[in-house]
């Protein structure tokens, strides 16, 4: 079954405020050809980095995949999608 192109899903990252973290989460895709729609960092409370990535296209096994090597990143706490 190929993924609806319409789909928005959204992969949301917590990580340790390393200067390296949203390179580390934006290169998986970067590595997979896969173009995010949208993506926004912000340091939240208790000197963490919330990262939140919007995808098209993508089916939802491919980003619960890439989910699971995100969260392999030393600097990251948690990494999960949803649909938007």
């Amino acid at each position: 079954m190929s993924p609806d192109p319409v789909q928005l899903l959204r992969l949301r990252v917590l990580a340790e405020a390393d200067s390296c973290a949203l390179q580390r989460v934006l290169e998986r895709f970067l590595n997979l050809n896969i173009l995010p729609r949208r993506v926004v960092a912000e340091f939240g409370t208790g000197n963490n980095l919330h990262i939140q990535v919007d995808i098209a296209g993508v089916s939802e096994q491919r980003l619960s995949l890439i989910a699971a090597k995100i969260e392999q990143v030393p600097c990251v706490l948690r990494a999960f999608w949803s649909r938007c």
